[in-house]
């Protein structure tokens, strides 16, 4: 009895430092970003030398760990982020996205921009990664603040989180697919209750987006901040174009890899190809060349610098997100995340387990994938014990996690720094309105689940 006693106020002492070392580090953040204005990417790089240096990671690990974590999301999304500002800058400088945003607003009232870009942000997410999704309709979106005169703040939040919906609770985003493989639930079933509790969570995202967004204290750039554009207007078919096409070839490919064997994937030239051309890089240099179409006679000259202006705004951009990637890995390292997982198991929460733990994951390391992998390999040995081993059980587990993936978004995830940069939005306003929309998303969805759950009980 007293080993048992030990040994569980030794694992109370470890979850409460490693609570503690968490909130201060995200404290941390917060203070040298919003309050000392210094540049998020140090401000990253010091709070994760403190976490490691704090939860007593080796010292000759912890620039190896650093380097691990700016490089794994240089892989994941650096490419991706060039290729995408610089087809935001040939689309803005040709005119393209104010041709986009005019045809949009000719389809709903300018009082309603933040419905037609969440409602484009839901559509849009089914096939590509929300990180993807928000950079492809980045400009979009400034152009249709410039025009209607609508908040950035709700404008990007609206974008984001019906994006970060869809992300995190339907298949095939890979999260909640690899939940799936590991705790063998039906792909169709997830995927269509998914979808219905993704409507609830946008609305909930976008509601927050309008409340908040528009009373946060937030400096809207200048009218004249619109670019100048010739005379004449790419036509909106034209303009689309480059947005479209790497969404339909991000979509081809999800649904290939959904509906064929692996053996048809590696050795048929026609799906190889369809693949090939799915992965958001290659999607993405594609929609470049599409947009070259835009390009006239009195373009050319330009293209060279539009080119480089693209590449140039990419860098901050992509050392900042880098920077929260550091943050991550250096969390994911020290276990902050598993300590915290670890201290709930054999607590009786029953549907609300699934969510707790990923919540606590997503919390501490950034990454929604990851929590929701992580969550899924220690609930899977508990489904029979929570009451959840049925078919339907194992549905509502897996959407369970993927509601605590959405709780919360903050520093440390790379997609928290997307939104940011590309919106230009300040570290403190990303926090008031986008960070705590994804805390009310992931509630209202794990009570909806919770009331599925006592229906079908």
């Amino acid at each position: 009895m007293p080993c048992r006693f030990q040994s569980l106020l030794v694992v109370t002492t470890s979850t409460t430092y490693s609570l503690l070392l968490l909130t201060a580090s995200i404290g941390f953040i917060i203070w040298l970003t919003a309050y000392k204005r210094v540049n998020a990417f140090f401000a990253l790089l010091l709070a994760a030398l403190g976490v490691g240096l704090l939860s007593g990671q080796p010292l000759d690990s912890i620039a190896g760990t650093l380097k691990t974590g700016f490089g794994h999301t240089m892989e994941k999304i650096g490419l991706l982020i060039i290729l995408g500002t610089t087809l935001g800058v040939i689309l803005e400088r040709t005119g393209a996205t104010l041709s986009m945003a005019n045809r949009i607003l000719r389809l709903v009232d300018e009082r309603n921009a933040p419905l037609a870009i969440a409602l484009t942000g839901f559509v849009i997410g089914f096939p590509i990664f929300c990180d993807s999704g928000f950079i492809i309709l980045s400009g979009l979106n400034q152009s249709l603040v410039r025009k209607t005169r609508m908040p950035m703040p709700v404008m990007a939040a609206a974008l984001a989180t019906s994006l970060y919906a869809v992300h995190c609770l339907v298949p095939p985003h890979p999260g909640i697919t690899a939940a799936l493989g590991t705790m063998g639930g039906d792909v169709g079933m997830v995927m269509l209750v998914g979808l219905g509790l993704a409507i609830p969570a946008t609305a909930v995202g976008y509601g927050w987006s309008i409340w908040r967004g528009k009373i946060v204290s937030y400096d809207q750039p200048d009218a004249a901040a619109e670019p100048v554009v010739d005379e004449q207007l790419p036509s909106a078919g034209l303009s689309f174009l480059p947005v479209v096409l790497p969404i339909m070839l991000i979509a081809g490919k999800s649904l290939a890899l959904l509906t064929i064997s692996a053996q048809q994937a590696t050795e048929q030239l026609g799906w190889r190809l369809l693949i090939f051309v799915g992965e958001p890089v290659v999607a993405l240099g594609v929609g470049i060349i599409a947009s070259l179409l835009l390009i006239q006679s009195r373009h050319r000259s330009e293209l060279t610098n539009w080119l480089t202006e693209g590449v140039d705004k990419a860098g901050m951009i992509i050392a900042i997100i880098a920077g929260g990637g550091m943050f991550g890995e250096m969390l994911q390292v020290t276990g902050i995340g598993k300590s915290l997982g670890d201290a709930l198991n054999g607590l009786p929460l029953g549907i609300f387990f699934p969510f707790l733990i990923a919540a606590l994951l997503k919390t501490a390391q950034g990454s929604s994938t990851v929590a929701v992998i992580t969550a899924a390999s220690l609930v899977t040995p508990l489904l029979a014990s929570l009451g959840l081993q049925s078919p339907m059980g194992v549905t509502l587990a897996v959407l369970s996690m993927g509601a605590g993936s959405m709780v919360v978004s903050h520093a440390n995830d790379a997609y928290f720094w997307v939104i940011s940069r590309f919106s230009d939005l300040p570290t403190a306003t990303m926090f008031r309105v986008y960070s705590l929309a994804t805390i009310a998303m992931g509630i209202v969805v794990q009570l909806l689940i919770w009331a599925l759950f006592l229906a079908l009980k």
